[in-house]
């Protein structure tokens, strides 16, 4: 992770897990011999022969569970749910496996300064359980609702649920005849990756088949190009570039920079962060569509600094105050890695093992500075060669546009 995020091993993890089983579950260490004489409460309080283990092999345990299944094992008994709400132990869990999220929100990102504070020792939080009950501290230190909420296998549990009046609105909405939904593409990974992304695009009928490029004008701009989602709803795409097809290509043989003509730089803040202006072309296209698609390139060594938030901030102020209209990033690199990420405990514990070719979602999110923004957005990782993640992608910025999927 990028930034002051201070790293978590598993024996620190280990040792919290200890030194709270040693206070609070005495006896869940030791097995029953069978003794005839033991009463029926004492021989139905002796803990099982998992309670037994150590808890190095109850963490170990843990590591190859998905979070359902750690959630589960939490509701077996006393003993299991104190253990599996220990904050050391889901600090470690977003510490190990937010780098391999393919995707994240304004709703599902989490608090990234809970990771930013100094670790809380295992003492301090053990006294403070003591002295101020499970909830109080849970709450100070909920690293199991971030990791909950962000994990994309079962954030959709913790999504707010729609209200009823929205349900039915939505219904009526689906049974009139929507307009086709326009989004405006840029972004320095349409233009610097070795696969171009709009081109794989055109050329994919069986991921989106083009239904047409329309004659029609947007203020005297290109149309772009319409393509059809799942065989039943269009949208269009206007590709904005910075500039004309050969002094790209150029820069990008040559892996030099080339004057962005989408915006204008207007100096400096008081903190120092650039600020730029839309052109007049991409402040006409900004009032007339729907949303916007940022594709960013997330191969290593690609960042553009902070130019690449204060550009997304000026198209997003250039439409008058509406906050409605999605934001969807396409983190994006040319091929995918040579060792495909595996879905399976095992394998996925290994692949964690290297250093992933790309930057990960939440670094992502953090780079461009989307949780200031107030629009809604999300960020999808994406490869340009095979288009993995674009359909993904496509899908929640329709859902965002009204469309009823």
């Amino acid at each position: 992770m990028a930034g002051p995020i201070q790293q978590l091993s598993e024996s620190t993890v280990i040792r919290s897990l200890r030194r709270f089983r040693e206070r609070y579950f005495p006896t869940s260490g030791k097995v029953n011999n069978g003794d005839d004489d033991v009463g029926m409460d004492e021989e139905e309080s002796q803990p099982s022969y998992l309670d037994s283990l150590p808890v190095d092999i109850h963490f170990l345990i843990m590591t190859f569970l998905s979070p359902a299944d750690i959630c589960r094992l939490g509701a077996t008994s006393q003993y299991w749910r104190a253990m599996v709400r220990d904050p050391l132990l889901w600090r470690f869990f977003l510490l190990r496996d937010m780098p391999y999220w393919p995707s994240i929100d304004h709703l599902t990102m989490p608090q990234l300064e809970l990771l930013d504070a100094p670790l809380v020792s295992e003492n301090a939080i053990l006294d403070d359980t003591e002295e101020e009950g499970d909830q109080t501290i849970e709450s100070k230190l909920d690293y199991m609702a971030e990791y909950l909420k962000g994990c994309p296998s079962c954030r959709q549990k913790w999504l707010p649920s729609r209200p009823t009046y929205k349900v039915v609105t939505s219904f009526l909405q689906s049974l009139v005849p929507s307009s086709e939904p326009r989004y405006a593409m840029f972004g320095p990974g349409m233009e610097k990756l070795d696969v171009s992304l709009v081109t794989r695009l055109m050329r994919a009928p069986d991921v989106l088949p083009v239904s047409g490029t329309p004659h029609r004008q947007i203020n005297g701009i290109g149309s772009g190009i319409s393509y059809m989602f799942k065989n039943q709803h269009k949208f269009n795409i206007l590709a904005l570039y910075s500039t004309n097809r050969a002094e790209r290509e150029r820069a990008r043989v040559e892996q030099q920079s080339i004057s962005n003509k989408l915006f204008t730089f207007e100096g400096s803040d008081d903190s120092g962060y650039p600020v730029y202006s839309p052109a007049p072309h991409v402040q006409q296209v900004c009032q007339v569509v729907d949303g916007f698609i940022y594709v960013a390139n997330a191969e290593p060594g690609r960042e553009e600094g902070e130019s690449e938030a204060a550009q997304i901030c000026a198209v997003l102020s250039s439409i008058w105050g509406s906050t409605s209209r999605p934001l969807l990033v396409l983190s994006c690199v040319s091929r995918e890695e040579t060792e495909a990420i595996s879905t399976t405990s095992l394998q996925a514990s290994a692949s964690r093992n290297r250093t992933r070719c790309r930057t990960a979602c939440v670094d992502m999110a953090k780079r461009l500075g989307l949780p200031h923004l107030a629009n809604p957005w999300m960020v999808q990782d994406t490869v340009a060669e095979s288009l993995s993640g674009i359909l993904d992608g496509i899908s929640w910025l329709l859902r965002c546009s009204g469309v009823k999927l």
